[in-house]
């Protein structure tokens, strides 16, 4: 399958259907079609609060991730990082050596096995992801205050129903994915 769009195609390359008995009445093609562009634009302004900070380091979405999921759980390995990207080794080697080399990430190795290696964030990557996430948890309560509780509670349960269910949380991401328990 080519790259770039696939309308019709899930994450693991299976037919994607929406499950038409399960579908309220609101799910009709033009309501769902301006939700996917909700979903763009919302994103786009999402991530752009980050952008422009982490370009003062000539960093990107990528480095953006690991320093936020790293900060999220220090010492996690780097088999538990790429489960929670899902993505290569070769596609985060780049990323993860630029954060190591110019001082964000550093590896340890881990007490109980010294194979492994542990990834941490150095205080100055600490101050950086605080600031990233302020900007961006800003965004989201000012649209929630906006929108209201209910609303609130809405998307926080639409945004849990369209996580791959192995991978879902009680608290949709502050847990590792089930992924994630695979060895490196």
């Amino acid at each position: 399958m080519p790259r770039g769009i696939a309308v019709d195609a899930t994450t693991d390359g299976t037919e994607a259907r929406p499950p038409e008995a399960a579908a309220p009445a609101i799910a009709d093609e033009r309501t769902l079609r301006h939700a996917v562009e909700l979903l763009f634009f919302a994103y786009r302004d999402f991530t752009g609060d980050a952008d422009a900070l982490l370009a003062r380091w000539g960093f990107g979405r990528a480095h953006h991730r690991v320093i936020y999921f790293v900060g999220r759980r220090p010492g996690m390995t780097v088999g538990e990082l790429l489960a929670i990207l899902r993505i290569t080794k070769q596609s985060l080697a780049g990323v993860l050596s630029q954060l190591m080399r110019e001082g964000f990430i550093v590896q340890r190795t881990d007490a109980g096995d010294r194979r492994r290696r542990r990834l941490y964030l150095t205080p100055e990557a600490e101050a950086l992801e605080r600031t990233l996430t302020a900007r961006q948890t800003a965004r989201i309560a000012a649209a929630w205050a906006e929108a209201g509780e209910a609303a609130a509670i809405g998307f926080r349960a639409v945004l849990r129903a369209m996580i791959e269910p192995a991978d879902r949380t009680p608290d949709a991401g502050a847990a590792e994915p089930a992924a994630a328990q695979a060895e490196e």
